[in-house]
């Protein structure tokens, strides 16, 4: 199984300077390879991109030989996954969107795809041709055989994310509850229909009024100005603690609810169309509720957890789910579900008791023929159930 880490980094500045002179060196050959092969006499293929890179980039700039030749070399690779994808997109007619030009400071980050380049030693990181070991904020969580690292750099950060080779990861299912059923919000992110509540922590709005002065005091700064650059640093340096906030919040319920349900049914929500609302969707991207599901398939899979998925069109929160009636004048100013059958509940805590009996319901015809699907389906696939 492969399984990456992402670790942070403490380097000198010594160490600093290299690691910066690495990404400058990747994202300068990446963008050389690009201009090459923008032009229409130049047709894009892996063979031809390694041949200008031998033959012409590397002669003429060489200072890229202060890092590690794979950091420059693997720009190629970067590249062809970029060109891949655009002729994908133009064979599906979709929008085509060409590669782009990289910019400093923006995404900066360089990969050593090969063993030799790099090793991990305790709390310590080599790279080829650094002659000091990086410190490590903390050691890798996963036994096995390294295969591949890549530093990145955000809001003045680096960071380490070292892809594992390993057969230690033996998830502990003993104790789990059988199922449960996710309602997401914005009043509270997630309620379950076990009565757990996980409040919203919406830091972007706790923190708007600190980001508008700060942006602020941006306009005023001169471009290309120091004060600029230690301006602009202090706003990414905010978002960047803002995004790590949110995705704390996310990890913590995603690995609760994969730890201690072995079936989870959550909503099929329509992100793209809900931030349409203009009221509304600053909270809703402050939630974050793509990046939660994409937490809970993974782990998930990892846990040998079922995911249920449930129609988008399905109506928990205006099911009663002790009668089953539904309730078509129901309105989102009503916070407390009353039936006529004489039930009343919180509005997200009836949503997840639908949900979850959602779920018991779509994989009870599912159980009965489990052993022809996995002949048939993967892993991955049969854990994750779209209905």
């Amino acid at each position: 199984m492969l399984l990456a880490h992402k670790i942070e980094l403490r380097p000198t500045p010594e160490q600093a300077i290299y690691l910066d002179k690495a990404c400058g060196s990747k994202r300068h050959c990446y963008n050389q390879l690009l201009a090459h092969f923008s032009k229409p006499e130049n047709k894009w293929s892996k063979t031809a991109a390694y041949q200008y890179y031998i033959k012409v980039i590397r002669q003429e700039f060489q200072w890229y030989s202060e890092v590690s030749s794979r950091v420059t070399r693997n720009a190629i690779d970067d590249l062809d996954n970029a060109f891949s994808h655009f002729f994908r997109r133009i064979k599906l007619k979709q929008k085509a969107g060409f590669p782009r030009f990289k910019k400093k400071d923006i995404n900066d980050s360089f990969a050593l795809r090969e063993s030799a380049k790099f090793d991990v030693i305790g709390r310590e990181l080599r790279l080829e041709k650094l002659k000091t070991r990086i410190e490590m904020r903390q050691s890798l969580r996963f036994q096995g055989v390294t295969k591949q690292v890549t530093i990145s750099k955000r809001a003045g950060k680096y960071f380490a994310s070292i892809l594992v080779e390993t057969e230690d990861y033996n998830p502990n299912d003993n104790d789990r509850q059988a199922s449960v059923g996710v309602d997401f919000g914005i009043k509270e992110l997630a309620v379950l229909s076990t009565g757990t509540v996980f409040a919203a922590n919406q830091k972007l709005k706790a923190n708007l009024k600190k980001l508008a002065k700060l942006q602020r005091n941006l306009a005023k700064k001169i471009k290309g100005s120091n004060h600029r650059a230690k301006a602009k640093l202090t706003v990414a340096k905010l978002h960047f603690r803002i995004a790590k906030q949110r995705q704390a919040l996310l990890h913590e319920l995603s690995d609760y609810l994969t730890k201690t349900f072995s079936v989870i049914t959550i909503e099929d929500l329509n992100v793209k169309g809900m931030v349409k609302n203009r009221k509304l969707s600053r909270a809703i991207s402050d939630a974050g509720f793509g990046y939660l599901r994409q937490m809970i398939k993974y782990k998930a899979h990892l846990r040998n957890c079922i995911i249920v998925i449930a129609n988008r069109f399905f109506p928990s929160s205006k099911t009663c789910s002790c009668c089953g009636k539904i309730k078509e004048n129901l309105t989102l100013a009503d916070r407390v579900f009353n039936c006529e059958c004489g039930f009343s509940a919180d509005r997200d805590l009836n949503a997840a008791l639908n949900l979850n009996k959602y779920g018991q319901d779509t994989l009870q015809p599912d159980l009965k023929c489990a052993s022809e699907q996995s002949q048939t389906v993967d892993l991955f696939t049969a854990s994750v159930l779209t209905v």
